[in-house]
């Protein structure tokens, strides 16, 4: 039996474990804390090396949206879950699929390399250190799995004159709760989702809290129409053919217009110069409510640090400031992985699929999770792993080396056409798209035109509904038998936690004339693209 390596039992680890168990491999996670979650494990300890969310912490995405793909959220965990109700998921997912006798706790990997024979037998040697007894040993793996993410390392701005500030300034990596902050004058720079979340949370025990951004965002909410989760509304792959035939300006216009419709971005002082298809979506529900009321300032980019307050780029400035928190991102790296197999430089990965270095002449070594998604990390995470242990196994080939160069190179071209320059811009994915470049290579994808023939109303909500995980285990390997029911649940489990008194009356459906509408839109669509241009 083929051995496996895998380093970290967060999001992406603990899928990776039981996919190597599905294919008949032998897998051994190394985890250096002593539980399982990574990110989603919160503790009030700061972890260096490990990344943690903070206490408030609630997923952006929604629950159907965000499942394994053969493992369901529980119907009565609330749409979007607290951070607490992540890890229990995790936690039911590991116990169901009996997972936690294959990971070491308090193991940290020193080193990964190939074995002196590597040419002809792709092996790999790992040298891990026990953290209780500092204790060091090396083993000989037949194949890897890196799954430690990309929020490790803070990246820390270096602003004139901070080293002089005599307030107190930590990296978002740091911040907990506000547990500390009463009564206290506030600057958080950086407007991501994590910059977001820590504005809002702080003002509402702040003195005053100001929020400084380069330029600007445009801001999503979780909730579209009627309540529902926007991921669910707009991850559908009709929606996705229509954006793909209507030229980029008509799609920029449309987006602009909807979320303008929300909140007035120019008015708010949130509006960037660049499009909302030119940045990675922040994701915020309270922040225009936080800014109505005062409670957060919008200021532009730090000029410097005085020792007292800062000066920002316009010439304003806060003085007597207690606090500085830099939300500003991460810088991703392997440092225990040999650089002749994998090297990062300004947040730039050289890698198909995100997955594989492709010089090494045998794919035995595959890294997971190391992607921004327009969408739910966990489902993509298990597709790659999914992938990848078919890789290991001798059931999938990857294309020859200058194919894959060549893919690397249109996509970074891609990415730099597309997105603001940015570290955080060089690994984006858009979730339909990624999955199903997967799922082609792996010979899962969704064949709807043998759906329709076989079963038309699965295949009909399948395009014509949100793209959850579940699609990908209908057809080719490691089909789940809960597949159909759980697609055509989704939406009555999506808010089955709401409903938590009676209701007279018939729940709201969607008709057959919604479905008629977008049907019109999509051939409208189709006519404007080939004939009218």
């Amino acid at each position: 039996m083929r051995t496996v390596a895998v380093i970290g039992a967060g999001a992406s680890g603990i899928t990776a474990i039981k996919c190597a168990l599905d294919e008949g491999l032998e897998p051994t996670c190394f985890e250096r804390t002593d539980d399982i979650g990574g990110l989603w494990n919160y503790t009030e300890a700061v972890r260096s090396g490990q990344a943690c969310v903070m206490k408030s912490t609630v997923i952006n995405t929604s629950k159907e949206m965000m499942s394994y793909s053969d493992f369901p959220i529980p119907k009565e965990y609330p749409m979007f879950l607290h951070n607490t109700h992540v890890k229990s998921y995790f936690d039911e997912y590991v116990e169901h699929f009996n997972i936690k006798k294959y990971i070491r706790f308090q193991t940290e990997v020193l080193m990964v390399k190939p074995t002196s024979d590597f040419y002809k037998t792709g092996q790999w040697s790992i040298k891990v250190k026990d953290m209780a007894s500092g204790k060091e040993e090396e083993t000989v793996f037949d194949a890897v799995l890196v799954c430690t993410g990309h929020h490790a390392h803070e990246n820390m701005p270096n602003f004139p004159g901070l080293k002089e500030f005599q307030g107190t300034a930590i990296h978002s990596h740091t911040y907990k709760s506000s547990q500390g902050y009463e009564g206290k004058s506030v600057v958080v720079v950086g407007i991501g989702n994590s910059g977001g979340d820590a504005a809002v949370e702080l003002s509402r025990v702040a003195s005053q809290l100001y929020l400084s951004t380069r330029r600007g965002s445009w801001v999503f909410s979780r909730m579209g129409g009627s309540g529902m989760p926007v991921d669910m509304i707009v991850v559908q792959r009709w929606l996705d053919v229509v954006i793909n035939l209507l030229p980029v300006s008509v799609v920029t216009w449309m987006m602009k217009t909807w979320l303008n419709k929300r909140i007035d971005h120019k008015s708010y002082g949130l509006e960037p110069d660049h499009s909302p298809l030119a940045q990675h979506p922040t994701a915020n529900d309270e922040l225009p409510n936080r800014l109505s009321c005062g409670s957060i300032i919008i200021k532009p980019n730090i000029k410097r640090f005085t020792r007292t307050g800062v000066i920002f780029e316009d010439d304003s400035h806060v003085d007597n400031l207690d606090h500085v928190i830099l939300a500003t991102g991460y810088v991703f790296g392997f440092p225990f992985i040999h650089k002749s197999v994998l090297d990062v430089k300004d947040n730039q990965i050289q890698m198909y699929k995100y997955m594989f270095p492709p010089d090494q002449v045998r794919h035995t070594l595959a890294v997971i999770g190391c992607f921004q998604p327009i969408g739910a990390l966990m489902p993509i995470s298990e597709m790659q792993c999914r992938l990848a242990t078919r890789v290991f196994k001798g059931d999938v080939t990857l294309p020859p080396k200058e194919e894959m160069w060549d893919e690397i190179k249109m996509k970074r071209d891609m990415m730099a056409s597309r997105y603001v320059k940015s570290a955080r811009h060089t690994i984006q994915v858009d979730f339909i798209n990624y999955m199903d470049q997967l799922a082609t290579l792996n010979g899962n994808r969704p064949n709807f035109l043998k759906l329709m023939l076989t079963d038309p109303v699965l295949a009909f909500k399948c395009f014509f509904g949100p793209c959850s995980p579940y699609q990908y285990r209908l057809q080719g390997s490691r089909t789940w038998p809960g597949a159909r029911k759980a697609i055509l649940s989704q939406w009555d489990n999506a808010v089955s936690a709401l409903r938590t008194r009676a209701m007279g009356g018939k729940q709201n459906e969607t008709g057959v004339m919604m479905y008629l509408v977008l049907i019109a839109v999509l051939i409208i669509a189709y006519l404007y693209r080939f004939f009218l241009m």
